[in-house]
C-alpha cells in the first residue's frame, strides 16, 4: 500500500498556487459551481431547436417525483399516432398511473418467483442480494411496458387519473419494498422446509392479494371498462362506452407491439454486434414478453433511428441523462462544459471504458421527436422529454449528434425499419443472458 505522505502533500499545495490562474478559478468555482464556471455559452447558443425532420409535437408530459420516464415516453410515442389517426385534441394523454399500477403488482410477482428461484442460495449470495436491494422500483424497459400493455391494455388518462403516490412514489415504495423484503423471508423459509409446490402457489397468491389491496387503496381501482368521448379535430363528437383497456388498445392506438424491437450500442467486448442479449432476472410479467436486445454498431444505430423519424414515426430511446446536461436550458452537449480545461486534467473515457468500469448506464428514457440533417448526417436532435414544460424549449430538449454518440444506448425500431439480415438475427438467433447488474440490464 502506498500512503500520501506529508512531503507530497507540500508538493500538491505548491503546485496548485504555482498557477497564476488558481486564485481566480477557486474563486469563480467555489462562488458558482463547477458547471456554471466550465459552461460554454457560445456552444449553448449554437445548439438552436431547429430540425429539418421535425415531427408534430404535443404539449410535454411530467411525470413529477417519480421514475416512470420509461413508461411516459413508450405512452407519449403512442399518443403522437393516435393523435394523427383519430384527431385527439391536443393535450390528450394516456394513463400513466394506470400502467404504472399493473407493473408494481406485476413487479412484485416476479420478485417473488425470482425469491424461489433463488432460495437455495445464501442472503449474501451476489444475485440474492441484488434482488433484495431493490425488491421493485419505478424504472423499466420498452419490453417490459409491452408486458403490461399486453396483459392490460391501456386507459386515457380520464378514465384513471394521477394519484398522490403516483406523482410522488418515494413513500409507497419505501413502504411496499419492505413488505415484499418481510415476504421473502417467509418464501426461502417454506423452500427450506421443503413446501410443495401448492403451498408455495398459495404462499404467493396470498401475498399478491394483499399486494393488489395495497395499491388498490393507493392509486384507485383500476377500471374493468370506461366510457370515452372527445371531439376529434374537425370537431366531430365520438363516444365510446363500456370499453375495456384491451380494447381500447386495440381500436385507438393499434399497434402490433411485436414489430417495436429494443435496439443497443453497448461497444464492449463482451457484446459482439449482430447479435441479442437478455438478462438475467430482469423482466415485470410473468410469462409475458422477455428483455431482448439486438446490439449494433453506432453507424446503423443511428441509421436506424433516422430511417424511422423520416418515416413520421417517433423514436423510444434510452440514455444516461447525467452527463453533460442543463436541465434548465434544455440542452445535451458533450462540448457544454468545459471541465478539463477548468481543472487541467483529462476526464476522457471512451463509451467502452465507462459502461466497463461503471461510469455510466441508462438511466433515462425520453422520445425522438425529430433530427436536423446537413448532407444527410445527423447535427442535433429534437428530444421530447417528460419533466413538463419549465425546461427546455418548451420541455422540448435539444441534444448533440456527439452527445448522442457517448451517452444513447437504445432505441427502439419498427422491424420493418431493419434489413433482412438483422431482423433475421433478432428472431432466430439465440439470445446470450447477461447478470442481472450489467449495464445493459439497467432500467430507464
Amino acid at each position: 500500500m502506498s500512503e500520501i505522505t506529508q512531503e507530497q502533500l507540500t508538493a500538491f499545495k505548491e503546485a496548485v498556487n504555482e498557477s497564476p490562474k488558481a486564485a481566480v478559478l477557486r474563486g469563480a468555482v467555489t462562488t458558482n459551481g463547477i458547471l456554471k464556471s466550465a459552461r460554454d455559452n457560445q456552444r449553448a447558443g449554437e445548439l438552436t431547436p431547429t430540425f429539418s425532420v421535425d415531427l408534430e409535437s404535443s404539449p410535454v408530459a411530467n411525470q413529477l417525483q417519480s421514475g416512470r420516464c420509461w413508461m411516459f415516453a413508450a405512452l407519449n410515442t403512442m399518443r403522437h399516432d393516435m393523435k394523427s389517426v383519430h384527431g385527439l385534441p391536443g393535450d390528450f394523454e394516456l394513463s400513466q398511473s394506470y400502467t404504472f399500477f399493473w407493473d408494481k403488482l406485476e413487479k412484485a410477482n416476479y420478485f417473488y418467483n425470482n425469491i424461489v428461484a433463488t432460495a437455495d442460495k445464501p442472503t449474501t449470495d451476489r444475485e440474492v442480494s441484488f434482488l433484495l436491494a431493490t425488491p421493485q422500483q419505478d424504472g423499466g424497459q420498452w419490453d417490459m411496458i409491452v408486458a403490461i400493455i399486453e396483459k392490460y391494455g391501456v386507459v386515457p388518462q380520464s378514465a384513471f387519473p394521477e394519484s398522490q403516490a403516483s406523482s410522488h412514489s418515494a413513500e409507497f415504495n419505501r413502504l411496499f419494498n419492505g413488505k415484499l423484503r418481510k415476504d421473502a423471508i417467509a418464501l426461502r423459509q417454506l423452500v427450506a422446509q421443503n413446501a410443495s409446490d401448492e403451498q408455495i402457489s398459495a404462499k404467493l397468491a396470498a401475498f399478491n392479494k394483499e399486494n393488489y389491496r395495497m395499491l388498490s387503496l393507493t392509486f384507485g381501482e383500476p377500471p374493468l371498462t370506461f366510457d370515452f368521448s372527445f371531439r376529434d379535430k374537425d370537431n366531430e363528437f365520438h363516444r365510446e362506452q363500456a370499453i375495456t383497456p384491451q380494447d381500447f388498445f386495440k381500436k385507438y392506438v393499434g399497434w402490433n407491439l411485436s414489430d417495436y424491437i429494443s435496439i443497443i450500442n453497448a461497444p464492449t467486448d463482451d457484446k459482439p454486434y449482430n447479435q441479442t442479449y437478455g438478462v438475467k432476472m430482469l423482466g415485470s410479467v410473468v410469462g409475458g414478453r422477455d428483455v431482448k436486445h439486438l446490439n449494433l454498431d453506432l453507424a446503423t444505430f443511428k441509421e436506424l433511428a433516422i430511417k424511422q423519424l423520416s418515416a413520421g414515426e417517433n423514436v423510444w430511446f434510452g440514455v444516461d441523462m447525467g452527463p453533460k446536461l442543463d436541465r434548465v436550458a434544455g440542452l445535451m452537449d458533450t462540448e457544454l462544459y468545459d471541465e478539463d480545461s477548468l481543472f487541467d486534467i483529462d476526464f476522457s473515457m471512451t463509451k467502452a471504458e465507462r459502461l466497463d468500469y461503471g461510469d455510466s448506464l441508462m438511466t433515462h428514457a425520453m422520445v425522438l421527436t425529430g433530427v436536423d440533417l446537413v448532407d444527410g448526417k445527423p447535427t442535433k436532435w429534437k428530444v421530447e422529454n417528460s419533466w413538463g414544460d419549465k425546461n427546455g424549449h418548451k420541455g422540448y430538449f435539444t441534444m448533440s449528434d456527439e452527445w448522442f454518440d457517448q451517452f444513447t444506448y437504445q432505441v427502439v425500431i419498427k422491424k420493418e425499419f431493419l434489413p433482412d439480415e438483422l431482423r433475421d438475427a433478432y428472431e432466430n438467433g439465440t439470445p446470450k443472458e447477461l447478470a442481472p447488474w450489467d449495464p445493459m440490464g439497467a432500467l430507464a
